[in-house]
């Protein structure tokens, strides 16, 4: 019996005992997992550091097996030198005391009791460096002993990573904030933001320096309250919010001062990245100085234009008074040199006394006629009313005209002329007539300013860069280099105001300008005691397709010869013409001439009337006519058919380039001018007749 009660409390004390372990074992068994997990590291040391456990997480996240560090190695061994050697320092200073460098620093506080939970980067076994949060427990024995420590990280890299790239996005942002900044700060503009209301949100440097306000002062105040104007500042904040961006708006900024600085704004209304609407930017430019310029520019503008009307005014009654100058001068110039003309052709001739005299009256008025048109001239071309109609011409025909022309001169003063003889024609762009006018000018000169019985020799050339090269070489007296640098002012004669020679010193600068206005240059080089050469230099030109005989041109050509023969009996002439002396004239001229009758109006109403009553075979028609111009009377013929197959010439002082161009664009068959030239004009009005009965066009009383 006794044995069987021993035995039932021996079982009774082991089922105890059974229970009590049983939640040891589980505990043991949830240690075991935990301790043993692949997610963190363990790593158990005993009191001197060296490590005693190792576990499988551990040696997953460094590589390590725990045969390579088990009574090896400290975690220290294992850990970033230089973190321990911070983590010693930071230690050392917080705890007043020498903490070395190692294990100790690793566990300093977990020794103390103290719970230590802080970062650690780790050496992996093939070098690459895993950051790791570590909670280091001291471990005990029942008397409170630490017998070890109880090192558990898990791996931090994932979250150093994001803190790595929140730093750069941060740092990126910094970046761009302050960039941004700098671009504001460095804008020469007043640089300001405002809220959707109108309220400062920003500012830069330059619109405290416009305000005379601080940044804070500006921040949180309404825009409007800085202009002279607010109602409309606050309407280009209206303005923009309504249309996107306002541009170069002026407003007028009021600063603390009293200063007021006019300002052009550009602005536009700024978004979130989810286009949400922030507020409006915009950027202040000062434009006091420019609108100060603007005014005075506009004041000056208006003294320019004033004083360009009375420029023009004055421009245009220069023009009237050389056009009236001329017609007035050119009148009586023509009663003159016409009587004279007339008179030298008398049948029976006149004596030798009255000859003479005749001889002087022609020279002398020819000689003025001269003058008039050299002044004429030279006041067209600086008031810039000259004509130039520059085409394809051939420098050869011209040449062959002037030396027709001046030969006669040469040899009234037993000068020996050379001219050049072309194996080909010369072509150069410019206006033929005043080519024309330029060479005689030049020989001309060389003629006149030559000593009796000397030479002139003239040359033609091709020349650098596509020019052609006329030269007129004279064997007289020369010129200095004092008198070469005066030669082309006008009215300068050049010490020849004494001598016999006439000339007023105008022709030479009439003849530069116009060389000048065709593209052309003009030289001269001189020898005193042996003679100049005056050059004139053209551009070159092709052969023009077609060569039109000049429409302008009083003279004949060959096919105009052939048209004063044979000309009907008795053909009408009507000649409009309001001054007595030239109608006595023309009649005179007119008398001469059996072949024709002349009919005569003093004003155009009465030449209309005569034309449609008479038919003549030609019409003679002064210009400045009293009631109705010569241009209204040849309209009026021309836009009716009794008249209108008529040719029409025109005869007067207006003897201008523009009046003559004028009157052939208006229809006149001719455009003579006065003084009349009496052998010209006879060709001249022997051509019209011709034309008139070639193209059946011959009055009634021829027929």
């Amino acid at each position: 019996m006794r044995i069987r009660r021993v035995i039932h409390r021996r079982f009774l004390a082991e089922q105890a005992l059974q229970e009590l372990r049983q939640p040891l074992l589980k505990a043991g068994a949830l240690q075991d997992a935990i301790f043993n997990s692949a997610n963190f590291s363990s790593i158990a040391t005993d009191a001197q550091g060296v490590i005693q456990i190792f576990n499988v997480g551990a040696e997953r996240m460094l590589g390590y097996t725990a045969a390579d560090v088990v009574d090896q190695i400290t975690p220290a061994g294992i850990s970033d030198a230089q973190e321990v050697i911070a983590r010693a320092a930071a230690l050392s200073l917080e705890w007043d005391t020498q903490i070395e460098p190692g294990f100790e620093a690793l566990v300093f506080k977990a020794s103390r009791g103290i719970e230590d939970i802080y970062e650690l980067t780790y050496i992996r076994k093939d070098g690459s460096r895993l950051p790791a949060i570590v909670s280091v427990t001291a471990l005990r024995d029942a008397k409170d002993k630490v017998i070890g420590y109880l090192l558990i990280g898990t791996d931090n890299t994932a979250r150093k990573q994001v803190e790595a790239e929140q730093a750069l996005l941060d740092q990126r942002l910094r970046d761009q904030q302050f960039y941004t900044r700098s671009l504001i700060e460095s804008n020469i503009d007043a640089i300001i933001t405002t809220d959707p209301r109108g309220i400062i949100s920003d500012v830069n440097q330059q619109m405290e320096l416009l305000t005379g306000c601080t940044r804070d002062e500006l921040i949180g105040a309404p825009f409007k309250n800085y202009f002279t104007d607010p109602a409309r500042a606050e309407a280009a904040i209206t303005r923009v919010l309504r249309d996107g961006k306002v541009t170069n708006y002026e407003l007028t900024a009021h600063a603390r001062d009293g200063k007021e600085t006019v300002v052009s704004y550009n602005a536009t209304t700024f978004h979130d990245r989810d286009r949400n609407l922030q507020g409006v930017f915009a950027a202040a430019r000062d434009v006091t100085d420019r609108k100060q310029f603007e005014h005075a520019l506009q004041e000056n503008y208006v003294e320019l234009e004033s004083a360009k009307a009375a420029a023009e005014k004055a421009n245009l009654a220069k023009s009237e008074f050389l056009s009236s100058m001329s017609h007035e001068l050119r009148t009586p110039l023509n009663a003159v040199l016409g009587f004279a003309q007339l008179m030298a052709s008398e049948t029976p001739p006149p004596s030798p006394a009255q000859k003479l005299s005749i001889d002087q009256i022609l020279q002398a008025g020819w000689y003025l006629l001269r003058l008039i048109n050299e002044i004429l001239d030279l006041a067209m071309i600086e008031s810039g009313k000259v004509t130039i109609s520059q085409e394809s011409m051939s420098l050869t025909d011209v040449m062959q005209d002037c030396q027709a022309m001046i030969e006669p001169q040469a040899q009234q003063r037993e000068i020996q002329m050379t001219f050049p003889h072309f194996d080909h024609p010369f072509y150069i762009h410019a206006d033929r007539t005043r080519v024309k006018q330029v060479i005689i000018n030049l020989l001309s000169n060389a003629i006149k300013y030559n000593r009796v019985g000397g030479a002139v020799m003239v040359e033609c050339v091709m020349h650098v860069e596509n020019r052609v090269r006329l030269s007129v070489k004279d064997t007289g007296a020369g010129l200095a280099l004092d008198q070469l640098a005066q030669l082309f002012q006008p009215f300068n004669r050049l010490g020849q105001e004494s001598s016999t020679e006439e000339g007023t010193g105008i022709g030479l600068v009439v003849t530069k300008q116009l060389v000048e206005l065709m593209g052309g240059v003009i030289g001269v080089e001189s020898n005193v005691g042996v003679g100049s050469v005056f050059w004139v230099e053209f551009p070159a030109s092709n052969a023009p397709e077609l060569v039109f005989g000049d429409s302008g041109e009083i003279g004949l050509n060959e096919q105009d010869n052939m048209a004063a023969h044979a000309l009907p009996c008795q053909r009408t002439l009507l000649y409009v013409e309001d001054n007595p002396a030239n109608l006595v004239l023309v009649e005179q001229l007119i008398a001469r001439r059996s072949d024709l009758k002349l009919l005569t109006a003093v004003d155009g109403h009465l030449g209309i009337k005569l034309a449609r009553l008479y038919r003549p075979d030609v019409i003679l028609m002064d210009i400045n006519l009293p009631g109705i111009s010569g241009f209204g009377a040849l309209k009026i013929l021309r836009e009716d058919p009794v008249t209108a197959h008529i040719p029409v010439m025109a005869l007067s002082a207006n003897a201008v380039p523009r009046d003559i161009e004028k009157g052939l664009k208006a229809g006149f068959f001719r455009y003579l001018t006065k003084p009349i030239e009496v052998v010209a004009f006879m060709d001249a009005l022997d051509v019209a007749l011709h034309h008139a009965a070639e193209n059946g066009l011959a009055s009634e009383s021829a027929r």
